[in-house]
């Protein structure tokens, strides 16, 4: 039995109960890691702020640079690049800063560092935001995402069916959770590059379910005697194939990505990258697994609505039944001669 065969007959729907728990596993550390660390980190886009980018022209460590800032009270070094040359520092906003005073605060990150005696640097990159504008690109991605959502259930409840449509959005909902899980483990900002990745992963995530589902469709109408368990395993099985050398390749892109791509692009890379596999395990067993669970509900419910009406009227068919039967009966049993009533002209029976 081969990944590549023609007709792999892998359980796939039998394991969803693992699957979900490993799922759920992941959920909750994430949410442990939110708790613990008072939510996910926010870019500058959405906080507000000063960001500075340095590159001196020696190694250098975030203590080094730290301690020549003792002056500035609030202030996030770290280390930026893979060189061991790169800083980059971080002002954080404080009450209603507008450009001016963030700019003063950049101007005098320079002056400190380049009156100390770490070196020549060279400055690579400057950004400057303002409350005003942080408070409305964190509401401008808040929307994009419910659009998104309330899009993908419209047009996968119309195209499918609403059993469908939950069990895609669900799956799409898992996807966001198992990325800023793991967003908070390995210590990433949320900001509008990993905003704009989440939606890509969604669109993608999304369209790995499409496919799964158009052939439950088409396999609704070819395998009409088997369950629907089996006809969604069978169809899960048919774009195995299909699904994993798509991902494979759009995960070996967000990759070279990683690796190569710069700090800058980063975080953007691994949201992608998580993304992708969390999505092709989604759609494998989340999104099926949904799908079939809510199916079956309603057929139950349907079922017991069905039996309502026909155990509540039985007892009227019994009576009027019963009555059929008796009037039938007296209709085909004769009369006793003994039981003719005699009439003034009535003759005796000859003897």
């Amino acid at each position: 039995m081969s990944l590549f065969s023609k007709h792999p007959n892998f359980d796939i729907i039998g394991k969803r109960a693992f699957a979900l728990g490993l799922s759920g596993l992941i959920v909750l550390g994430g949410l442990g890691a939110w708790v613990a660390g008072g939510g996910l980190p926010l870019g500058i886009d959405f906080s507000g702020g000063t960001l500075i980018v340095l590159e001196f022209d020696r190694p250098t460590s975030e203590d080094t640079v730290r301690d020549a800032l003792a002056a500035l009270e609030e202030k996030d070094v770290r280390t930026y690049g893979d060189s061991g040359a790169g800083i980059l520092i971080r002002l954080p906003q404080s009450g209603a800063e507008q450009g001016l005073s963030l700019e003063q605060g950049a101007e005098a990150v320079v002056s400190i560092l380049g009156s100390s005696s770490l070196g020549n640097f060279e400055e690579i990159s400057r950004e400057l935001v303002g409350p005003v504008i942080g408070a409305e690109l964190k509401q401008r991605g808040i929307s994009a995402f419910a659009f998104a959502m309330a899009g993908i259930l419209a047009y996968v409840a119309w195209r499918f069916s609403f059993s469908f449509g939950v069990g895609a959005i669900v799956a799409v909902f898992h996807d966001v959770a198992i990325t800023l899980s793991l967003l908070m483990f390995f210590g990433y900002e949320l900001s509008l590059n990993v905003v704009a990745a989440m939606l890509t992963i969604t669109g993608y995530s999304v369209n790995d379910s499409i496919v799964v589902f158009d052939r439950v469709r088409e396999n609704l109408r070819a395998l009409r005697r088997d369950s629907f368990e089996t006809v969604v395993n069978t169809s899960v099985n048919q774009t195995l194939a299909r699904t994993i050398i798509t991902s494979g390749t759009t995960g070996f892109a967000a990759l070279s990505l990683f690796l190569f791509g710069g700090e800058v692009l980063r975080g953007f890379a691994f949201t992608i990258l998580v993304g992708v596999i969390s999505g092709t395990y989604s759609t494998i067993f989340i999104a099926s697994s949904v799908a079939i669970a809510i199916t079956k509900r309603r057929a139950a419910r349907r079922s017991r609505q069905a039996r309502v009406p026909a155990s509540s009227s039985r007892p009227e068919r019994q009576v009027s039944t019963q009555r059929a039967d008796k009037t039938a009966r007296s209709a085909r049993s004769p009369r006793s001669p003994r039981s003719r009533p005699k009439g003034p002209g009535s003759k005796a029976p000859a003897s």
